[in-house]
């Protein structure tokens, strides 16, 4: 039994994979995410059913369009992948819980806009807006976070980013952190509370330095080489749903 629910919840994260694609391709766009149905975005036709199987149409379909045979990006399996695993990790994780569920919709929302931010260099306020107050409710509800916890995670967050995109603009003459990063991380405080922004401010600057200082390497840039942070901010919060407790007590040790 637990291993049909195990391959049931990761088919039912792919799915909600493929509309996570829907929503990072038309929300930049301000487009609705409803309308018009799934087609190609080369020649228009409207996709059939059963070419919209997550993953295997993909692989099927050889990933191009069955109608015009334009290539489809390998960004729409990724995704599906992502987010089927990252449903069933979270399921064996927090059991069949409404924590499994917010912590479930929260990643699903940081999945959004990490590939919008890899993609446009933009954390889109259609997710994070919104984001803040319903993430916020659903942890002082189901996740055991109270509200002065979550409500200063919120101004915390912000706070902190704000401060650093203010003297960071003014030492250096251009933005290094955008509104977006700064509700990004109001959304995570909110849901988390404030004491997981410790851990998610290390992981993710680490992670940032790292990959950034690889990336201006190989592509030979020099420091005004432009990272967007929000997928390290991401990263940062969704390893904490797994470790950051564990990793708070072994902080404490010492």
């Amino acid at each position: 039994m637990h291993i049909f629910l195990s391959i049931f919840l990761f088919i039912l994260g792919a799915v909600v994979g493929s509309f996570l694609n829907v929503c990072i391709f038309r929300i930049p766009e301000g487009k609705s995410i409803v309308l018009p149905a799934s087609h190609c975005m080369n020649c228009g036709t409207p996709i059939r059913f059963y070419d919209n199987i997550p993953i295997i149409s993909y692989l099927i379909l050889g990933g191009s369009c069955r109608n015009c045979g334009i290539k489809i990006s390998p960004q729409y399996p990724a995704v599906e992948f992502l987010t089927g695993l990252a449903c069933l990790t979270l399921y064996l994780t927090y059991d069949l819980t409404f924590s499994f569920l917010f912590t479930f919709l929260f990643t699903a929302a940081l999945i959004v806009i990490t590939v919008i931010d890899l993609r446009h260099q933009i954390i889109p306020h259609a997710v994070t807006l919104p984001g803040i107050p319903i993430f916020y409710l659903a942890a002082v509800f189901f996740m055991d976070i109270s509200p002065v916890e979550g409500f200063l995670g919120i101004m915390i967050g912000a706070g902190c980013l704000y401060f650093v995109a203010i003297y960071y603009e003014a030492l250096t003459g251009r933005e290094g952190m955008g509104g977006g990063d700064i509700n990004l991380i109001a959304m995570m405080g909110g849901f988390l509370g404030w004491k997981s922004l410790i851990y998610i401010i290390l992981v993710s600057s680490f992670t940032g330095a790292i990959i950034g200082i690889a990336l201006m390497i190989l592509k030979k840039k020099d420091t005004k080489y432009a990272v967007p942070f929000g997928p390290f901010l991401s990263i940062g919060a969704v390893s904490y749903l797994f470790i950051g407790n564990s990793a708070f007590h072994f902080l404490y040790l010492f």
